[in-house]
């Protein structure tokens, strides 16, 4: 009789030890990319500018993050998406590709007119996304999510980090790149703090006389 009673007991608490941690996985909340506060802006962003702290970034402004083991997934941060604009078609690499990293690999049209991109690492194309080359306003839209640009197989993970910014000088990198915009063209301030502090969604719109490609050029590291 005790042996069973000590069955019960011991069975009664594994039912309740599954029931709590059931209902702490259903209220698990998944981490999604952070968004201006009403109030002001959080510690994910810049002089206005989104940069998530959970990517990595290049110096030409574009940005990788690890998706899984040997795959990245690769994008233009806000501050390049904002600079493109209204981009009217974008080319991107074919899958099977090898690019290395710095390489110019990603191609903007506006106007006319062309700029390049260059890749934060080095690997295979295995993506490209389709829904950005049908609708090129996703990466100004949504530059970390639904505006990614391709997928990469790196089958060396080292090679994800070499050259890319410490994740300690990202946000200072990020308003000596604004502060730099002011300086080679005052009027973008007024396109920057166009929202409450964000960025307008396309910065040269109210500046005809900007030179587009030059621009992009200079702070995509494609000059």
């Amino acid at each position: 009789m005790t042996v069973i009673l000590v069955l019960v007991t011991f069975l009664t608490f594994i039912v309740l030890d599954y029931a709590i941690n059931r209902r702490k996985a259903v209220h698990t909340v998944p981490l999604k990319v952070p968004q201006a506060a009403e109030a002001g802006l959080n510690d994910d962003y810049a002089a206005g500018f989104l940069t998530p702290v959970n990517v990595s970034y290049h110096p030409g402004h574009s940005w990788v993050v690890r998706e899984r083991k040997n795959v990245v997934r690769v994008g233009a941060d806000e501050f390049a998406a904002a600079l493109l604009g209204k981009v009217e078609h974008i080319e991107l690499p074919k899958p099977g590709t090898w690019v290395r990293q710095g390489q110019t690999v990603l191609s903007f049209f506006r106007d006319g007119k062309k700029t390049g991109m260059v890749s934060p690492t080095e690997g295979e194309i295995t993506e490209i996304n389709e829904d950005v080359l049908q609708n090129p306003a996703l990466l100004r839209d949504d530059p970390y999510g639904k505006g990614w640009l391709i997928s990469m197989h790196v089958p060396d993970e080292e090679s994800t980090t070499r050259n890319l910014l410490p994740k300690s000088l990202v946000l200072d990198w990020m308003r000596d790149a604004v502060e730099r915009l002011y300086a080679l063209q005052p009027a973008f301030a007024g396109a920057v703090a166009a929202d409450g502090g964000r960025p307008a969604q396309d910065l040269l719109s109210g500046l005809p006389d900007a030179d587009w490609a030059e621009i992009t050029s200079e702070f995509f590291l494609t000059r």
